[in-house]
């Protein structure tokens, strides 16, 4: 092996061993150009060496792996192989301002191919925070309420003593204004509250409430709170998805600045979800968008409640971390909340909320401390994976990078793996740490081009064009792979197309070289017998089939792939002599007339059976069919006067008295009489013998008479029969009945005894005048 060979597999090997994710195998289906070549894989590579190919050799062979293009004397000059690679980053020295480098990065991908880069995150100390307070003023927060009053001073100390720089803002929500989730009576709306109190004011309900927006002031935020009073509602959700909604669209309104955002979601109850807006016949989905007008929620009763995928979209569009101060009761149904929405954490908030300030700051501390690297929507052409790299160790291949427990002016890494599926124009997307400002665009464009920086050299293609990436690009009136041929008003495709047998063949069958529209066959140097011919080189005279071990068996030559045997032969390759002797059956005729001999077995028609071709136990009855023959015959027997020839085609009639075969056909004729006869098949096609018996047998007339007054006597009787039964059990009936009359008057008796109701008179006589 020469040095110069040595050499090249050596560049050759280092360019494999640079290969992110390389593959070994080139799929080249298809390929006619250099730019459909690395499109087909990245293992794929394109040599743009002019007369590298072959005579007749497709271009297709110009796309491999490297090792066999190097194999093929393929220079590593005249190797094209792009690989993804940076093209350009923007580097920044991470400081007390700048959390995340680097800040840009431009990408070149190759599809298929992997592409990674390092990322490298520092959490500063004393970053600066804006913190948007949101308070459920629904009348079960009424002590809550109060103790908000008093916290903005202490909230103010206490963020800033974690952070440089703090603001606070305020906000409130109870729920859409109409049934069932709020009471529509004009009284209920002036005083929404269930009971009165003396020192509680009750407001009429709204949706979100936006008061104040943020400021260093903690001053202001006691005096805009203080002046906060309870509302009410009916239903226990509240429709807090909708107040979050708005604080995170509406940041010029809130007074977001580019620093960490934090929203305080203080309740005691659960909130609503999009599709309960149907319980109110709201059914168009929440779009997502700032409605606030005059820092009133003002689409509120037109929109449904947001998803909570939706609202966490957009919490991670806008960099806002969410921070769930609720009550013990409450603490399951948030934190299965803040499992669906990134960067939030819930915290236990006290009966009346005086814990809020401690609860915010732990909160805070906990989301700095947890760095989660995301790209939010992926471009579709994109796969984009991470490894991190903390201080309790690594993960790979996530879809985004993550580390807890991240301590101030601790430096961490993310190994950004990044490939494109497919060509695609330029895009670009954004990373950044969910809860910081600090963001890396990624600029992506896909490598589909060859750049082949091709010099012209003399001669090359005829002299009548060109080479561009190694084939050749014909002036006008020439073509062919060197522009060889004139094309005489042809294209060269259909010069090519002229070669080819049909549209499915290989041009020149794959045995010669199309030249200017015409076949050149391939001729065997080292076998001058192997001869290939014909005008698209489709015949040669070696692809026969072979018989022990011969071609045409020995017995005959080959000739455009088929066998001509020699006289006494016969068979595709000649294997058989040439004899009839077992294809004869017992009348000699040659497999009866119904199929083929060769190689001294028939070949039968389908449905017939070997050894000659005489049952067909598949074939449909003929019984049916020569039915209408059998009953001509048998009408000129009677000495009808008919000419049966055309429905007796083939036939050879026999009469017969009586027919005595075991097997016979029984079909009736027009008159519904039964004929009887015999089918047999002779030798040959549609040739049949039929003997048939001159009787027939008709059914007799029916007796119409007896029939009648069969049935008109039957339904005498049957009337008599069923009267004299009916007689019968009415007879039966009445005696029962006349000697249980009997018994039941011997059976009574008449009691003469006095009535004991009766009471005789007494009759009392008095003289008025007796003075006794």
């Amino acid at each position: 092996m020469s040095w110069s060979t040595v050499l090249l597999l050596i560049q050759a090997g280092i360019l494999i061993s640079n290969h992110v994710g390389a593959v070994d195998v080139c799929n080249k289906l298809k390929v006619n150009n250099c730019q459909e070549c690395i499109q087909s894989g990245p293992a794929c590579a394109w040599c743009k060496k002019v007369n590298f190919t072959k005579a007749g050799e497709q271009d297709s062979a110009r796309c491999d792996t490297i090792e066999v293009l190097v194999s093929r004397n393929c220079s590593n000059a005249d190797i094209i192989h792009p690989r993804s690679r940076i093209s350009k980053q923007k580097q920044i020295p991470l400081d007390d301002n700048t959390q995340l480098t680097p800040r840009d990065i431009y990408l070149q991908l190759r599809p298929g191919e992997t592409q990674e880069f390092q990322v490298k995150f520092r959490r500063a100390e004393g970053y600066p925070v804006d913190l948007y307070y949101l308070m459920d003023l629904s009348y079960s927060m009424v002590d809550d309420l109060q103790n908000v009053k008093k916290l903005g001073s202490e909230l103010i100390k206490a963020l800033n003593s974690i952070t440089k720089s703090a603001r606070i803002g305020f906000g409130s929500f109870v729920d859409k204004t109409v049934l069932p989730f709020v009471s529509t009576h004009p009284e209920n709306l002036k005083h929404p509250c269930p009971e009165k109190k003396e020192n509680v004011v009750c407001h009429p309900p709204f949706s979100f409430k936006h008061i104040l927006t943020l400021t260093p002031d903690g001053k202001r935020f006691e005096e805009e709170v203080g002046k906060q009073e309870i509302s009410g509602n009916l239903d226990a959700p509240e429709g807090g998805l909708d107040a979050m909604m708005q604080v995170a669209v509406c940041g010029d309104k809130i007074g977001w600045r580019n620093v960490t955002r934090l929203l305080v979601y203080a309740t005691d109850d659960g909130f609503h979800i999009a599709g309960d807006g149907k319980l109110a016949a709201i059914l168009t989905p929440n779009d997502g968008k700032c409605h606030l007008e005059d820092n009133m929620y003002s689409e509120s009763n037109q929109f449904d409640y947001p998803s909570v995928g939706q609202l966490a979209q957009k919490l991670s569009e806008n960099n806002i971390q969410a921070v769930f101060a609720v009550t013990s009761k409450m603490v399951n149904t948030y934190t299965a909340l803040k499992d669906l929405i990134p960067k939030s954490v819930v915290g236990v908030l006290s009966q009346d909320s005086n814990n809020v300030v401690q609860l915010i700051t732990d909160a805070y501390q906990n989301l700095s401390s947890e760095v989660i690297l995301n790209h939010g929507s992926t471009p579709e052409f994109l796969e984009i994976l991470y490894d991190s790299f903390c201080a309790d160790g690594k993960t790979v291949d996530q879809p985004e990078g993550r580390c807890n427990n991240v301590k101030i002016k601790e430096e961490i890494s993310f190994n950004v793996k990044v490939k494109a599926v497919k060509c695609q124009p330029g895009q670009s997307f954004v990373i950044r740490p969910l809860g910081f400002t600090d963001s890396l665009t990624v600029s992506v464009s896909t490598i589909c081009d060859c750049e082949c920086n091709d010099s012209p050299q003399p001669g090359e293609c005829s002299s009548n064009g060109r080479a561009v990436c190694g084939i050749c690009s014909c002036n006008e009136g020439h073509v062919g792979k060197n522009c060889e041929c004139r094309t005489g008003g042809k294209t060269s495709q259909e010069l090519e197309q002229s070669c080819r047998k049909d549209n499915n063949s290989a041009v020149c069958s794959g045995l010669g070289d199309c030249i200017c529209g015409q076949c050149y066959c391939h001729q065997n140097l080292e076998d001058p017998t192997k001869v290939v011919s014909g005008q698209y080189c489709e015949c040669n005279n070696y692809q026969c089939e072979l018989s022990g071990g011969k071609i045409c068996g020995g017995e005959g030559f080959c000739k455009c792939s088929q066998c001509i045997c020699n006289p006494g032969f016969e068979g595709t390759a000649c294997q058989c002599r040439r004899s009839t002797r077992n294809c004869l059956n017992q009348r000699e005729s040659l497999c009866s007339g119904r199929g083929k001999c060769n190689c001294n077995i028939c070949e039968c028609k389908s449905g017939y059976l070997l050894p000659f071709c005489e049952l067909c136990p598949g074939c449909p009855s003929q019984c049916q069919r020569f039915s209408p023959c059998v009953e001509c015959l048998i009408a000129q027997e009677t000495g009808n006067s008919l000419n049966c020839s055309s429905s007796c085609i083939g036939v050879t009639p026999t009469r017969t008295v009586k027919i005595e075969e075991e097997t016979f056909c029984r079909e009736k004729d027009s008159n519904n009489c039964w004929m009887q006869y015999v089918i047999k098949e002779e030798d040959g096609v549609d040739m049949y013998s039929i003997t048939y018996s001159e009787k027939i047998e008709c059914p007799e007339a029916p007796n119409v008479n007896t029939i009648v007054g069969g049935t008109i006597a039957g339904v005498i009787a049957i009337g008599l029969l069923c009267l004299i039964l009916w007689k019968i059990v009415v007879e039966v009936n009445d005696r029962k009945a006349y000697r249980r009359f009997e018994q039941e008057t011997a059976k009574s008796k008449w009691n003469q005894v006095g009535n004991p109701l009766f009471q005789p008179s007494t009759t009392t006589v008095t003289n008025p005048l007796f003075q006794g």
